[in-house]
């Protein structure tokens, strides 16, 4: 399942989503101690199907437009050397021992 399809998908249809698949696992599961699984592979897809509908859905609630989008910090350009950096950040040898 894509995230693009799940962002398209309301609340309450995610959270069905999310049932039927732990629904599915834990028999998978079950039948996985019993005996061999035809598909042993589908036990991981399910599971980060789940793990991708939670991140959605907590994004829906909390009001995140999408995930992955680059926050908007000023790009502040790398320092070459270890002491160019320690005096932007402001640490210096004899602060680090204290």
């Amino acid at each position: 399942m894509l995230s693009k399809d799940i962002r398209e998908m309301g609340e309450a249809d995610i959270r069905t989503r999310i049932v039927e698949l732990e629904e599915e696992r834990f028999r998978l599961k079950f039948r996985a101690g019993t005996e061999t699984l035809e598909d042993p592979l589908r036990l991981r897809v399910i599971r980060k199907d789940v793990a991708r509908l939670n991140t959605v859905l907590r994004e829906k609630i909390i009001g995140i437009a999408e995930a992955g989008t680059p926050a908007s910090l000023p790009k502040v350009k790398g320092a070459k050397t270890r002491r160019i950096r320690r005096t932007r950040t402001g640490v210096t040898r004899s602060s680090k021992r204290a």
